[in-house]
């Protein structure tokens, strides 16, 4: 198991009040600096992975060290898998609470989106230090609630892997399988020869997030795919 703490993150003035859509020279935009100037000396962004090898498999489940997993398309997607690397990424809780915003409505949206950008931070660097150190390849990952077919629930199994993580990155799971800080991510990344995105799966429409689109017939392949 690894930490990454040394995280960097670009909070860019000009760049940010684009993200906000808060006007350059605006008394906002001199509140959102005042902001930026105050959490770029905290952000600490974090992340934490484990090289795991894929073990049994089953028609609907596979084992990843020595946590069983229950997904058909986690499954598949591991089919001729042999090492994995499961993880955890936050924003960090020095985000959490940030002096000055005190509740109010517009300072918390622009906080929350330097969490978002913390985090997005967290993630490149995460998969970038994979790629590079363990010279993983191309790789595609899966989350734990992306999909009806590998619940949120499945949180707790990721968790195994790992243990305590709150004294490692901060990072503790609540008794409905939420992560805190809220803005922390967690899945597998997993060696592929074709890129998997499991918004391909989601028919929600108009999702913010979407990072590719619907494929109505790929739940199929996969329900057909021989195990």
């Amino acid at each position: 198991m690894e930490v990454l703490s040394s995280i960097p993150v670009e909070l860019n003035l000009d760049e940010f009040l684009r993200k906000v859509r808060v006007a350059a020279g605006s008394d906002d935009a001199r509140a959102v600096a005042g902001l930026l100037d105050r959490v770029r000396p905290i952000a600490s962004p974090k992340a934490v992975y484990d090289i795991s090898y894929v073990g049994e498999r089953g028609a609907n489940t596979v084992s990843v060290g020595d946590v069983v997993f229950t997904s058909r398309v986690l499954r598949v997607n591991l089919g001729k898998a042999h090492r994995v690397f499961p993880y955890i990424a936050t924003c960090g809780l020095e985000l959490e609470s940030v002096p000055g915003v005190d509740g109010d409505p517009l300072q918390e949206y622009w906080l929350d989106q330097v969490r978002i950008t913390a985090l997005s931070a967290a993630t490149a660097y995460l998969r970038k230090h994979i790629e590079t150190k363990h010279r993983a390849g191309k790789m595609s990952n899966m989350s734990p609630g992306s999909l009806q077919d590998w619940p949120i629930s499945e949180q707790a199994q990721l968790f195994q892997v790992f243990g305590d993580m709150e004294s490692q990155i901060g990072v503790k799971l609540t008794d409905s399988f939420l992560m805190l800080p809220i803005k922390s991510v967690s899945g597998i990344y997993f060696p592929t020869e074709t890129s998997f995105e499991s918004c391909q799966l989601c028919p929600r429409e108009d999702c913010p997030g979407r990072a590719a689109p619907y494929d109505s017939n790929l739940w199929q392949q996969y329900a057909e795919e021989k195990v």
